[in-house]
Formats: structure tokens, sequence, C-alpha cells
């Protein structure tokens, strides 16, 4: 339409010179919002007010409809908008390619070039058709290659390690809801786990604020690749758009964010307050969000149909964008939640206020409420869980191995996740690796640590497959990625190889996903006793029982566990016969034949498994707690005598004994029992110097009084060597142990140190840093030499060892190390040996080709729940991964004895190895993926435990 000329009535067309002047006029019409005249339907004047930017104001209005979605054309780009200039093509050969696709059941057997960041083929690539001189080739051999590792549940670099002071944001107290809280703006580029989590093969992880607040806070995508720019927004993936506010381009769709929530204990611990409270913070906060989002829908209703007049500012508040956000569909919710009530009161929420949840995290009860689940807004959300993590607080007490299975069964989308560093999210596909032992498909368990954390992220656009066109995210393996023990041989990161050396190749006899067991009945279990099945074994005290199908016996002696005999073919059946708790007879059918009698024998076929010497649990408080943050299920922390005065009632020289604080049947040592770990050594719960008296028992008794509970009351004498905050000095603390080595002895203190002294219990000095390891050989001769008798000194935790490994050996110092595959929590273990691929030995490695007397705790003690024993149930896979990872160096007998004989040697056992106990394994070996554990036999107490 035609603009009548200002001012006047005429129709006639205004002259060329008219015509910039007027174009200045309407210009500044539109921008100084000055009233123009137009023309009405029936030709009469009318006046509209267009308001400031006006046109930016209808932009954002449609805008408000648009969910995430990739950028225009994304699917045509021939560039990574991370691509590193300058970044040669590589071209991977003779792959075995797990793709991602067909629900994880493609798999591709060919070749993959990586160009510009991004995949540029799958299959079979002519590398004729490339340029030679720019291309780096790598020969897999066959080897498996599989997108990167996706964590979706991660705290690198807001809770940095090593942890020191100003480097852990990730809490906030500042109040219970905090929507307009970024995690991006705490993301510290200098945390050590970028480059360990990066051996591990994950190169992206979504990076949450942590769980004290009911909201914590916006989390953001990162891949953990240093950049040249060595900038926090350099790591970021596809980050929402306007990450400053400013320069919002609303016609393109925005990108999804991500929102932390937490349920039940840990907001209401932080901040006193009931679950009540909580979920009323969590509507408070949504009833302003939305009260502000239909304010926005109002104004734009009204901007649409040009209704300006006293419309005024666009209706929002920068504080609660984000979660107004959320209501509209644009926010992945992520929520940490343990507990069905917790499920339920945060489905109602969603259906209420009318906004999905992307994934409910930890979740260790959402297995027994899958219905619940369901009834979430629009779809159920996934579920982000640990493998076996739990029983570290109340609400993971109901926590079943078996939950990954039991949710996809249901059709929950199961994802693994770290929660890094409660479970350090290099070995991620270890919980994967767990879950398809526990009967989790093997096909889902890759997607659950590289697709289904993708599509979660909403990424699934660019990351989590092997596909032509997604980010150059890879990892090569060199054994199947189900493989105990898997490890990168080369992983990249937008095309960029991230090792540097790789010392790890491809493993021809580990190429298959392993043949894991049935475990049908027990995942029936769980859900039926409501996460606590009935874990004790079925005893058998009487009559005989005939193990059948034995490819492998194991037995130990005085000099340690050494293999009998291995079958060398199906049809040369081993039989090991066990009388009254004690094996009577082993070897073929013939030779035990006339052992059998004929009354009440039991059958049992191991379908080639195994019988093997039972693996021994140390470092962790297993016996003196059930519920490590719950003080009625713990036996308590003993007193220090250098930070207060020793209560009078315990006397001078006192020493604390933990046989006097034990509790048996704890579900962590029933289920370490049911993995073939039937013993344990524990020390009394210390948060300084002084322990006190270790004692050895078993995981298998039923109480103190029980024959053959209690092995040994005393074993050694505990004390911890570290660095603290606000306590005494390293150098106050070895003085204080040099005068209770030197005497003068007082009381049963004083007894028990001058046992040491004399060589007859071991000193247990738990500590990690290398400096003061070194001062406590020092301190070893200087006693020696007053004494004139060698004193037995063991080192537990040890993270820096390898660093004195020769000085260890020669000072005859023995170390177990907990955990066996280190991490650098704090400061003073920071020097640590990552082992493959990173390096070419590994601390266990170091030790043990130093001649160092060895012995491994389980991986589950870490900084964040230090003394749990819900880990001792694997110790059978981390001794199996310290002989994987030695390249042959270790052997299978050499790890069976680091879990078992040294532990015991180390920490002052005292027993026949005939009173050992034996473990029954069925279809495969009990340091494997593919053993099932049917069976303890424990001739001390003179029974047989049945599993089956």
């Amino acid at each position: 339409m035609e603009l009548p000329a200002v001012g006047g009535s005429s129709s006639r067309k205004p002259s060329k010179r008219v015509w910039p002047v007027l174009a200045a006029f309407v210009f500044a019409a539109l921008y100084f919002s000055i009233d123009l005249p137009l023309l009405s339907a029936r030709g009469s004047r009318s006046h509209v007010r267009i308001p400031l930017h006006g046109a930016d104001t209808l932009a954002k209005c449609r805008s408000l409809s648009v969910k995430p979605a990739p950028p225009p054309g994304f699917s045509d780009r021939t560039h990574s908008d991370r691509n590193e200039p300058g970044t040669p093509l590589v071209l991977i050969r003779n792959a075995t390619i797990w793709t991602g696709l067909d629900n994880g059941e493609d798999v591709v057997h060919g070749d993959i070039l990586l160009e510009n960041g991004l995949i540029k083929n799958v299959g079979d690539v002519n590398a004729f058709k490339l340029n030679m001189v720019n291309v780096t080739e790598i020969n897999a051999e066959g080897a498996w290659v599989t997108p990167g590792i996706v964590d979706v549940h991660s705290h690198i670099a807001v809770a940095s390690s090593p942890s020191l002071n100003g480097a852990n944001d990730a809490n906030s107290v500042k109040g219970l809801t905090l929507p307009w809280l970024r995690a991006v703006d705490a993301l510290n580029t200098h945390d050590d786990s970028y480059a360990h989590s990066i051996a591990g093969g994950v190169t992206t992880s979504l990076i949450l604020p942590g769980s004290g607040d009911a909201i914590g806070g916006q989390a953001f995508v990162i891949k953990l690749r240093p950049t040249s720019e060595r900038s926090t927004s350099s790591l970021l993936v596809d980050p929402p758009y306007g990450l400053n506010g400013t320069a919002v381009d609303y016609d393109i769709p925005p990108r999804w964010r991500h929102m932390k929530y937490a349920c039940g204990e840990n907001p209401s611990g932080a901040y006193s307050v009931t679950r009540m409270d909580t979920v009323w913070s969590y509507r408070e906060a949504y009833e302003h969000a939305r009260q502000i989002k239909d304010k926005q829908d109002e104004y734009c209703s009204k901007a649409f149909a040009d209704e300006w007049e006293g419309l005024g500012e666009f209706p929002e508040d920068l504080q609660w964008e984000a979660l107004v956000d959320v209501l509209r569909g644009k926010v992945k919710v992520q929520t940490h939640c343990y507990e069905a009530v917790d499920f339920e009161a945060f489905v109602r929420l969603s259906n209420e206020f009318q906004f999905p949840v992307a994934a409910f995290h930890h979740a260790h009860e959402a297995y027994l409420v899958p219905d619940v689940l369901k009834r979430a807004y629009e779809h159920p959300p996934a579920i982000a869980m640990f493998a076996a993590f739990s029983r570290y607080k109340r609400e993971a007490y109901r926590h079943s191995e078996f939950a990954p299975r039991i949710l996809n069964d249901h059709g929950i989308k199961v994802i693994m996740k770290s929660d890094h560093p409660a479970i350090q999210s290099r070995w991620l596909l270890h919980e994967a690796q767990q879950a398809h032992y526990y009967g989790l498909p093997a096909n889902v368990s890759l997607a659950s640590v590289t697709t289904n954390g993708a599509e979660l992220l909403g990424l699934d656009h660019r990351l989590g497959y092997v596909k032509e066109g997604y980010d150059a995210d890879l990892v090569i393996w060199d054994s199947h990625p189900l493989a105990l023990g898997a490890t990168p041989v080369q992983v990249f990161i937008d095309g960029i190889p991230q090792l540097q050396a790789s010392f790890t190749k491809k493993r021809d006899d580990r190429q298959a996903a392993p043949i894991t067991p049935s475990f049908e009945k027990e995942a029936e279990a769980a859900v039926k006793f409501v996460g606590l099945p009935p874990l004790e074994g079925t005893p058998i005290t009487s009559g005989g029982i005939l193990f059948q199908n034995i490819s492998s016996m194991w037995r130990r002696d005085e000099s340690g566990v050494h293999c009998v005999f291995r079958t060398r073919d199906i049809d040369d059946e081993g039989v090991v016969f066990v009388e009254d708790g004690e094996i009577v007879c082993a070897g073929t059918m013939g030779t035990c034949t006339s052992f059998l009698g004929d009354k009440g024998l039991t059958v049992i076929n191991l379908e080639g498994g195994s019988i093997t010497p039972a693996l021994v649990s140390a470092g962790t408080s297993l016996g003196l707690q059930e519920i490590a943050s719950e003080a009625s299920t713990v036996d308590g922390t003993v007193f220090d005598p250098l930070q207060g005065s020793i209560p009078a009632v315990l006397g001078n020289g006192s020493i604390i004994y933990a046989v006097d604080g034990l509790m048996f049947g704890t579900r962590d040592a029933l289920n370490a029992y049911r993995s073939g770990v039937s013993t344990a050594i524990t020390s009394p719960i210390s948060n300084g110097l002084l322990g006190g008296v270790g004692t050895y028992f078993s995981l298998g008794a039923k109480h103190k009084l029980e024959d053959g509970a209690v092995l040994n009351d005393v074993t050694a004498v505990h004390v911890t060597v570290a660095h603290q905050d606000g306590g005494p000095s390293v150098s106050t603390q070895i003085a204080a142990l040099r005068r209770l080595l030197l005497g003068p002895y007082t009381g049963e203190r004083g007894a028990s140190f001058e046992a040491i002294v004399k060589g007859e219990l071991p000193l247990v000095v738990n500590v990690k840093n290398a400096d003061i390891m070194a001062s406590l050989v020092k301190l070893k001769q200087e006693v020696e030499a007053v004494s004139g008798t060698p004193i037995k000194m063991t080192l537990v935790g040890a993270g820096e060892a390898h660093l004195v490994a020769a000085e260890l050996a020669a000072a005859n110092v023995g170390v177990i190390v907990t955990p066996p595959r280190p991490f650098p929590f704090t400061w003073e273990g920071r020097r640590i040996l990552q082992g493959p691929p990173v390096t070419e030995q590994s601390l266990v490695t170091t030790l043990f080709t130093h001649g160092v007397t060895v012995g491994i705790g389980h991986q589950g003690v870490n900084e964040y729940a230090p003394l749990t024993g819900w880990a001792a149930r694997n110790l059978r896979w981390d001794a199996a991964w310290a002989h994987i990872d030695s390249h042959g160096l270790i052997s299978m007998e050499d790890a069976l004895n680091m879990a078992s004989t040294h532990v015991e040697k180390l920490l002052g056992v005292t027993r026949k190895a005939s009173d050992s106990d034996t473990v029954a394994t069925k279809g495969g070996e009990l340091l494997s993926f593919e053993g099932k554990v049917v069976a303890v036999v424990s001739p001390r107490r003179n029974v047989v435990d049945l599993f089956e």
C-alpha cells in the first residue's frame, strides 16, 4: 500500500525528491515509536503505536513456541563447529564398528574417514581418492570402534580434582531453588579429571551443579578435549542460544538447555528442611514461572493482534527465564531422585505444571515403581544410574544390581552414569559392563553409555553414533567394550587423537562379548522383596557335595595360591568332592568315586566353572557399618589423642579394638560373600592418627558368637598419617608415632606398640603421599636401629607409592593399594600413575616388578564415600583387572594372591592355609564376567553355603 503525504489528504504520489525524506521519517517513526496515521478499512484514519524494537518483540513472541532443534542445514555441514584448522584427515582401516544404529545391533566391518572434525565415511573408504600426503592412517586390525563415551552426570570442573579450597563450586548455599545459576560460570579448566577421563574413552559430559539445592542451576554439555583457546566456552557443545542474553537470533531454533534438580535427603540435609518443604519450594518457584509465562503469552497475543497501545515492555525476569523455558518444553529436566516417594512427588509436579522430565538420576528405587515413571508428563523419564554403588545412605539402601535389566524390561530407557568423582568417569564403561553381567542385553549396555546418553542430552543429531556427518568422537578399544578391563587404544574428539602414546594394543583373545550368567531368579526376588531379597545361602552341614564339570581348580597352601588343574577339553571333566565343609577329593570322576559314599550326595554341575580360594576384603569399614551416613548403623569414630583429650573412663594408654564393634549380616557383607569374598580385615574407624587394632572375621557368619565367625581378634595396629585441614601437622604426627614406637610404653596402647617393635604385630599406615612414605621408611629404620629387630610395616592406600617403589622394596615395606586404580582426589595424592593406556605400567604392576609385596583393595574406596563396603563384591574383578593391565607381568595366580594371601600377610592374619574358604563358580572362573558364584565351602565353619 502507499503512504499518503504526511500532514495532507492528497492521493497524489510523492515526487522522487520526497521519497528519501519520507523513508527517513518512517524509520524514525519505527525506531522512536512515533504515531503513524494509517488508513482504516473504511478509508478513515487510525493510529497504531509501534513499540521500540517491535519487530524484535514479534520475533521473540514467535520463538516462544519453537522447540529446540539443530540449526537449519546442520546435516549438510562440511566442517564441525569445533573443528581445529590444520587437523589432518584420519583414516581408520579394518575396524569392527559398533555404529549404535539399528537399536545397537548394527556392526560394520570396514573403515572410517575423519575430516574437519566430522565422520566423512563409514564402510569401505577408497584411499586412492584421498590426498594421502595429509592422511593419518591407522590399521585397527579388526579391533572394536565405538562412539565416544557420553557421561550424562558429571561434576568435572565444578568439583575439581585435586580438591582444593576455591576449586569446588558444585553447590550454592543461597537458597533452595536457584534456577538462575549456571555451571558454565564455574567450569575449572585446570581439573586433572579431563585427561584422566579421556583415557577411559569419555569424550562428552553433562556438567551438573551439585545436589545440595532443590534446583541447583543450569547444566552444560562439554567435550573433554583441551582446546587451543583454553577457555571454558570453547569446551561447550551446542550451548543454548543467547548464552549471555544478547545477539539472539529468533529465526533459528534454540539449543537444548539442562536444569539440575534434587529430591529427598540432599536438599533436606543441606537446608534442614523436610521433603514437604522441598516439594513446596518447587511448586512455589513453578507458580512464579507460570505467572511470567502467562503474562508473556497474553502480551504476545496482543502483539500479534497489533494491539500495541499500552502494551509496554515484554514481561520477563532474568532470574526466572530458565524456569519459564522449562514450562515451554525447552529445558531437559535432570533430577537427582532416589526413592518411590520422591519419584511420585516429582511426577505430580510434572503433570501439575506440564513439563517433561528428561531423567531421574541415581534413582535407586526406580526399578520398583515403573508404573509411577510412566505417569510422568509426556513420556517416562530415562533412568541414569549406577551399576552397584549403593547403601552409602538410607535412600540408596534398596538399590539392586538387577535394576538396569528390570527397567529395560519395562521399556524404560537406561543410562549408566558416573556422578564423577563419586565413580571416576574413566571407569564409566565398567558400569555398563556390570549392568551387562547382571542381565542387561549387550546392545543396550553399550547404548547406555553412548547413544542413550546422546539422546538424553538432545545431541543425538551429532553424537552417540558412528555415522556420516556426526562428530568425529570415537574410541578404538583393545578388547570388546564389554570385556573386563577393556582399554582404549586411541580416543578421538573432533577428529583429533587424544592419547599421545598408547600403551595398549588389540588383544586377539578378548574380542567377543562375555557370555554372562543367568540371574532371572535373583532379579525377580529383588522386586518381590522390595529391594531387600534374602542374601543368605542355603547351608549344607551334612552329606557330601559333588561339584562336576570343572574346567579349572586353584588351591591354597602355605606358599600361596596355585593352579591344580585345567581341563584340556570338554571330555576331560574335573570333579571336586566336599564333605563336612572340607575338600576330600579333587581330580577326575574315576579318582574320586571311592570317596562318594551312597547317602545324601548333592551333585552340582558347574558347567565349565571353577574352584578357587576365596578372596579377602581390606581397606574399608566393612563389618563396622551398614549405612555410612546413618550414625545408628555405624560403630562410630575413635577418639584421636592428637586432637582432643581422651575420656578418663578409657584410662591412660587405651587402644580401641575393632572386634568389639563388629556387626554381622550387613547387606554389603553378604553381597561380598555371594561374590567370592568370604572374609574381611577391618580396623576401627578413625579421622586422626591413631586408629586401633584390626580384626579378621567371616562375612558369612550370622553373629560374633558363631563358631568361626571371628578368625583373629587381633591382627595389626592401624594408624593414619595425612595432611589434615586444621589438624596436627604431618611432622607432628610422625613425632607422635616415633614416641609411640620408642616408648615408654603405657597401658594397652603401649603393649601394642611394643609388640610392633618386637616384630610381633604389623604397623599398618593409611597414607597417600610419597614424601610421607619416605618419612615412614626412615622412621622404620630408626626404630629398627634402636631395637635391633625388623618391624613389619604395611602401607594402605599408597596412591603415590610408585615414586618410592624401589625404596619400599629395600625396606621390606608391603603395600595394599586401595583403590587399585588410583585417582588424584587430593593434592597429597595427585601424582598418580595412570596405567594403560597413558602409562605402560600401573601402580600395582610397578610395585610388583620392584619386588614389593602387594595386596589390593577394591575400587569403591574413594573420597566421596571412603569407608563404604559396597564394592567389596567387585574385588574379584579388581584382581582380574590387575592381571589384565599388566600385559602378562602379573599372572592369574599372582592376582589371586594379591586379593587373598598377601592381604592376610600384610595385615597380620595368622591361620593355616587349610582353613581357607573355597568358592565354586558356574560357567567360568571367579576372576571373570562369565563365572557365577554358586557356593562357598568353609572348612573352619564346617559348612557349604549354596546360592542356587
